[in-house]
């Protein structure tokens, strides 16, 4: 089986992991390219006894760690946001996290792809949840026809110590409880109770407000298309509570009012 095809449907997901590690769409994708282009120059590094999603982000980590400092110079990574985020939370932690709670590898399998221990790995996500969500509080507007997914949205956020605005299940609905309640972040579905759209939805709240939104939907790949810019923070249903947690933390980490108050 070629590498194409045992990587083609991982390659989506470590995109959006990418973007999320490094809080930027355009220094997330250079760093796939170099994966990729180092892959197809040189299979030695690639642990071919691991199952091909496993072996895709132990690569990554891999090109990641040789390459990284240079790779930031080149494409111009490093966004304000997160170089003001960084100095809080040390990269090998936001790397534990993002791999355990959003992309859904257990700790054994984070252990394998940073080359680190299972105890070491533990104190990673430890801290940094703790240092994540020690200074990012705000108000969330949920967007979700479903009220059981909805209450569910609603108990982790407060769980989380944030507030919620409201709960919208309709564009229009949406639009005008942002208005009239401006939120810090907002969890959104794509498709809503009248047929409407979450999409147009979004992007009507940006025009009006700097606000980071994160997708949770059943239907990703209609935003992972690689036609238009894609959400950095895109989560599938039926979804688990720690990924939202962290899709959480990440946007609010990397969010540039919190980024410019934090300077």
């Amino acid at each position: 089986m070629s590498f194409v095809t045992q990587l083609g449907p991982h390659l989506p997901f470590l995109r959006r992991y990418a973007r999320a590690l490094t809080g930027s769409q355009s220094s997330g994708d250079a760093y796939i390219k170099a994966s990729l282009a180092a892959l197809a120059s040189d299979t030695d590094g690639f642990d071919k006894d691991a199952s091909p999603r496993l072996a895709l982000y132990k690569y990554f980590h891999l090109i990641w760690s040789q390459t990284g400092a240079q790779l930031e110079d080149k494409f111009g990574g490093g966004d304000q946001v997160a170089d003001f985020r960084l100095q809080a939370l040390a990269p090998i932690h936001r790397q534990a996290f993002l791999l355990s709670s959003l992309e859904g590898f257990t700790t054994s399998e984070v252990a394998e792809i940073l080359n680190a221990s299972a105890e070491q790995v533990a104190s990673y996500l430890s801290e940094a949840q703790t240092e994540i969500e020690s200074e990012l509080r705000t108000q969330v507007l949920i967007i979700e026809d479903e009220p059981v997914i909805a209450a569910d949205l609603e108990s982790l956020v407060t769980d989380l110590g944030h507030g919620v605005t409201g709960n919208a299940t309709t564009h229009k609905e949406a639009v005008e409880m942002a208005r009239k309640n401006p939120p810090g972040l907002v969890l959104c579905d794509i498709q809503l109770a009248d047929n409407s759209s979450g999409i147009d939805a979004a992007h009507d709240i940006l025009q009006d407000f700097d606000v980071p939104i994160i997708f949770i939907t059943a239907f990703p790949e209609r935003l992972l298309t690689g036609e238009r810019p894609e959400p950095t923070y895109l989560i599938s249903k039926p979804f688990q509570e720690s990924t939202v947690k962290a899709a959480i933390a990440q946007a609010l980490f990397f969010h540039p009012n919190k980024a410019e108050a934090a300077a």
